[in-house]
């Protein structure tokens, strides 16, 4: 495959770790950021996040698209149209350091979605999945380290422990139970390679950061398609207003691809969220968060954050549901 070229861009990204003073509340990035930082030889990290992201309305490219647009008789149009959707992401994580120079990481995650429909004959229906969904695990190497900052490079794999066989019933299939569309399924069903570049640094009254990461698809999965590659990049601006709390702003991009090859359990002509050719799009999100630490000066630490988020932009392959708003809440502990 073409995508094994991919598997050397690693060696060229690099990342930087929190700030060299763990004590001050903004020595971690905001709460929607991962893998930001690294740990001193011997210690261990666990932490538990979750987000939330509501999406309602559709997009074709950046302008509305009614539903009457979307279902036929429009010509081109369709049978079913996607109104809303949930999700709710539980991510449950740990780091290890064997060395100053190494830390390890694994997350795993649970998901819950749920969609709202409408069909071109008047009627409603939802559709909802709950499950694991994919995990990761991921190597951060210190490169180097001053007194305020610190650069590390990650590479990390996804493993594909979610699943792609998830079904509902549907107008179309009722009574029995259908394959559902590719943004109802748990997992990418394919192991991804998972590079990040990060710089972060601490000045005396406040603290800075940007990341770039990507998510590269390595294979076909056993339902004969690939997800599309995503490409994220973030910057943020964080200040103490306490010895415990700090306030961060933050610019989120993101960029991923159509769907390479195609479900053949799912038509493509009856809604759009069955067609891989539908999938592709770009958002900018501006972030308000906040932290918060407890516990620092004794060996062990709690860190408490939260963050939300507004999309300022959004280009979607469409019609496609246009992203809302996301609520993302995190606690770590250190030890």
């Amino acid at each position: 495959m073409n995508k094994l070229i991919y598997f050397a861009m690693p060696l060229l990204l690099i990342g930087t770790a929190t700030v060299a003073d763990t004590a001050r509340p903004d020595a971690h990035a905001p709460a929607g950021v991962m893998g930001d930082h690294s740990h001193a030889k011997g210690e261990w990290m666990l932490s538990y996040a979750y987000m939330h992201m509501q999406m309602e309305g559709n997009l074709d490219g950046s302008d509305d698209i009614a539903i009457a647009d979307i279902l036929m008789p429009m010509p081109g149009t369709y049978m079913v149209a996607p109104t809303e959707m949930t999700m709710g992401m539980h991510m449950i994580g740990g780091m290890y350091a064997p060395s100053d120079r190494l830390t390890l990481m694994f997350m795993t995650s649970f998901l819950d979605t749920e969609m709202s429909h409408v069909t071109a004959m008047g009627g409603a229906f939802d559709t909802s999945t709950s499950g694991m969904g994919d995990s990761s695990i991921s190597g951060l190497f210190t490169v180097s380290k001053t007194t305020n900052s610190n650069t590390i490079a990650t590479i990390g794999l996804s493993l594909p422990t979610g699943s792609i066989d998830e079904t509902g019933v549907t107008p179309a299939t009722a009574p029995n139970a259908g394959q559902l569309p590719y943004s109802m399924q748990l997992g990418s069903g394919s192991y991804a390679l998972l590079p990040a570049l990060t710089y972060s640094k601490a000045e005396s009254t406040w603290s800075w950061g940007a990341q770039l990461k990507g998510t590269i698809q390595l294979q076909e999965n056993d339902r004969d398609y690939t997800l599309g590659d995503r490409w994220q990049a973030t910057a943020w601006a964080a200040r103490p207003v306490s010895e415990q709390v700090s306030l961060s702003v933050r610019l989120a991009w993101q960029d991923w691809d159509d769907v390479d090859g195609a479900d053949a359990a799912l038509n493509p002509n009856m809604v759009p969220t069955a067609d891989p050719s539908l999938r592709a799009g770009s958002r900018m999100d501006a972030g308000f968060g906040l932290n918060w630490i407890t516990g620092v000066g004794q060996h062990n630490a709690l860190r408490v954050s939260a963050e939300y988020l507004v999309p300022v932009e959004q280009d979607l392959n469409g019609p496609q549901l246009e992203t809302d708003s996301s609520l993302v809440f995190r606690t770590q502990y250190s030890f």
